[in-house]
Parts: C-alpha cells; sequence; structure tokens
C-alpha cells in the first residue's frame, strides 16, 4: 500500500548514519556527536532555518539513547501540557528507566511562563531538554533556560548534500522507485530550495507526479520550473532574516558595493518588504555613513523617501536601486557620526556646564547688568570668522569632529585651518 505521507517524511533519516548535513555539530569527533554517544547529552536549543534537519536529529537523538521521549509543538500545547509530560517523566524515572527527553518544536511561540513552567525539570534532571526554533534564541528564549541549554545552529544545506538528499530518497522510498528517474539538471530544484531538504524532497515529489503516467523521467530545469512555476523566495519580515537582510543590504552600501546592495534591495522586494522601511534605513546611512563627504545623498535619500511614500510598489522599486546606487558609490564619512556621539559622552561625563557670558542671551536688563553677552563678537561683522571662545570653560578646546579623508572634508579641513591656525586640531 503506498504512503500518503509527504516524501520528505517518507524517508526521514532515523539514525545519524543515515544524517545528511549539519557536518559542524554532528560529525564524527564534534562535541554533539561525542555527547550522543556518550549518551550524557544537555539540554539544548536547535536554531536554523526551516528544513535543515532539527525536528530529524532531535528523533535521532531520542532512539541513539533509548530514552523515553515526549513531543510538544508550542503552537499547539500549553503550560498544562508542559506539566502533564513532566508528570510523566517523573513517573517514567521511578521504573529505573534514564530521564526523558522533550522535543519542544518552535520553542519560540512559548510565552515566559511556558517557558517558566519548564526550568524546575530541566535544573532537576527530570527532562532533557531540546528545542528547535527559526527564531534568534537571544531574543525568543528566557535567559534562565537558555542559560540551562546548550545552543547548536544549524545551517542550510549545501548543493553537494542536497543531492545527496535527493538520491537517498530515489534509492529508498517505494513509490520513488518504481520509476526510473533521471537527475539531469538539478540548479532549478537547488534555487528553489533555499538549502531546505524538506522544500527539495517535496518538489521532486511534485516534479515526479506531473509525469504520473511515465515510467522514465528525466529531471530537467525546464521541466522543475514548468511544473513549479514561481516560487517566491524565503524572506519572513518579522524575524531572524528580516534583520540579517536589512543588515547586509546596509553594510554593502557602506562598503561601497553597489551590485551587493541591489541584490539585497530585490531580496527585501520580493520578499514583500515594506518599502518605506527600506527607504528610511537609506536617509540614515546618507548622513551616518557619508554624511558631509556628499551631502548631496541625504536630500536624495529623503527625496527618495518622499517618492516611495508617494508612489508604492511596485514601481518604487526603481527610485530604491537608485538611491542605494547612489548611496553605495558615494564617498564615504561617519565624522558628523562620530561627533555627535563624542559629545552625548562628553554631556554625560561632565553634566550642565555653564554656558561662556558672552554667549548667553540678554533679554532683559538684570541679565544686561550681570554681563549677559558681553564680549560677543557678530561673526558678520569680521567677515563671518571671530576668534572666541564658544565653548564651556571646563571643555576648552575639546575636539569632537575632525573632518574625514575625503575631497569634499579635505577642503572643510583646509577653511578651518585657515581660520583656527591650529587650534582643535585643525
Amino acid at each position: 500500500m503506498l504512503s500518503s505521507a509527504p516524501l520528505a517524511e517518507r524517508v526521514r533519516p532515523k539514525s545519524l548514519d543515515e544524517y545528511i548535513g549539519q557536518k559542524h555539530i554532528i560529525g564524527k569527533g564534534k562535541p554533539l556527536y561525542n555527547a550522543i554517544k556518550s549518551g550524557a547529552i544537555p539540554s539544548m536549543i536547535f536554531w536554523g532555518p526551516p528544513g535543515v534537519g532539527k525536528t530529524t536529529l532531535a528523533h535521532i537523538i531520542s532512539q541513539e539513547l533509548k530514552r523515553p521521549f515526549f513531543v510538544l509543538s508550542a503552537t499547539e500545547s500549553g503550560v498544562k501540557q508542559v506539566r502533564e509530560v513532566i508528570e510523566k517523566a517523573h513517573k517514567s524515572r521511578f521504573m529505573g528507566t534514564q530521564n526523558a527527553v522533550l522535543f519542544i518544536d518552535e520553542i519560540h511561540r512559548f510565552n515566559k511562563s511556558q517557558q517558566d513552567s519548564l526550568l524546575g525539570a530541566v535544573e532537576q534532571g527530570v527532562i532533557t531538554l531540546i528545542g528547535a526554533t527559526t527564531e534568534n534564541p537571544s531574543f525568543e528564549v528566557n535567559a534562565a533556560l537558555l542559560s540551562r541549554s546548550e545552543v547548536y545552529v544549524l545551517k542550510n544545506l549545501e548543493v553537494p548534500e542536497l543531492r545527496e538528499v535527493i538520491e537517498r530518497a530515489i534509492s529508498l522510498d517505494n513509490q520513488l522507485n518504481q520509476k526510473k528517474i533521471i537527475l539531469k539538471e538539478l540548479d532549478a530544484l537547488m534555487v528553489l530550495s533555499g538549502g531546505d531538504a524538506r522544500r527539495v524532497l517535496n518538489t521532486l515529489e511534485l516534479v515526479i507526479q506531473s509525469k504520473s503516467e511515465a515510467k522514465q523521467i528525466t529531471i530537467t530545469n525546464e521541466l522543475v520550473e514548468k511544473t513549479v512555476q514561481q516560487k517566491r523566495p524565503v524572506y519572513d519580515k518579522s524575524g531572524e532574516q528580516h534583520y540579517d537582510i536589512i543588515s547586509a543590504f546596509i553594510k554593502s552600501m557602506r562598503g561601497s558595493d553597489p551590485n551587493a546592495a541591489v541584490y539585497y534591495l530585490a531580496r527585501m522586494i520580493e520578499g514583500g518588504e515594506d518599502p518605506l522601511f527600506i527607504a528610511r534605513r537609506m536617509v540614515i546611512l546618507a548622513s551616518e555613513d557619508i554624511g558631509n563627504a556628499n551631502p548631496t545623498a541625504l536630500v536624495l535619500a529623503t527625496n527618495g523617501y518622499q517618492a516611495v511614500h508617494a508612489i508604492g510598489y511596485p514601481e518604487c522599486r526603481i527610485i530604491l536601486s537608485q538611491v542605494a546606487v547612489y548611496l553605495a558609490t558615494s564617498p564615504k564619512s561617519n565624522a558628523t557620526y562620530s561627533a555627535i556621539g563624542k559629545a552625548q559622552k562628553l554631556v554625560r561625563e561632565t553634566g550642565n556646564l555653564e554656558v561662556p557670558l558672552a554667549l548667553r542671551n540678554a533679554p532683559t536688563k538684570l541679565m544686561k547688568d550681570l554681563d549677559y553677552g558681553v564680549g560677543y563678537k557678530y561673526a558678520h561683522d569680521h567677515g563671518g570668522f571671530v576668534d572666541m571662545e564658544f565653548m564651556p570653560a571646563e571643555i576648552r578646546g575639546k575636539v569632537l569632529y575632525q573632518p574625514a579623508n575625503n575631497p569634499r572634508e579635505n577642503e572643510t579641513r583646509k577653511r578651518m585651518q585657515a581660520f583656527w591656525k591650529g587650534k582643535y586640531g585643525y
């Protein structure tokens, strides 16, 4: 009888020898491999994208250790279910078995009280916890539980590993090996998979089912694309990848790489990211990373933000691309960004210093009698510059802004040198 389960489920590995990928943590001699073989595993969190083997690895560990194994899904379970499992684990210990393994899928969806309900059992060794999450556990798992667990990062599978997953499935699955399947081209499958073993297998099965009458099926890029049509790239606007891709986008522009900037911009556009979020970040970068090396960058980024707001998708992608390329190819300076950071630090360290009398406003007779404003020289009466002290007395001569080494700010440096003649380091 043919199984109705998806291909990925039908060929799920059942032992470490069958497990593909994640050699950095589960390869022979690696810490987790050694812990499993010794039978002394810690509580742990598996953090990684979908389809990289988190659930499979948890099941394999339970098989290897031959311990009672309980599974909860954070989307379907609450504190009551957690306590019921802990009670069962307590009872299993009285029967002479080792402590149970509790696997919680999507543990990031547990709220604080649900996560707290696990702490006592983990601390006392009643259960060994294995949690799986696609989200950064630093943000989604509370500190007390995280401190009692090892975190293992699982990665997307590489192309050779995905090919091995496909070949293993074809050789093992009773439904697939009834046909002759020739793997001629796999590029389309690999792109669509995004490093996700489950997706690559289920896509393969979909392609094969589209040729259900054929005894021989040749897998080509054309066949895959025709069967699957177009698949939107994976992009979670509220998750880890949201932050990773915007970070890569910003760093590409800061690093003057327009090609990478446009690539990461396209990743966000294809994933449906809010265009105003992208535009806002470019306004910030224009000031933080370009500044006075090219003041027009801030003007263009701000106008770009307004244009994106007025137009929206899909046409605003052109504006976003124009601004991103302009920012990426502009000269860079973080001198003004550094200056305000230094100034704020100085203010926190020195408190409310007295403003020099010459700079104070004197709207009343009393203030004038107290010499407010006395000694102030109006710069425009002196050709636009006067050599007087503007800082509070306690921090005179403090240098906060140093022009960066680029053509425009080098001109600024020369102008400051002509004015201040060595003062403030100019």
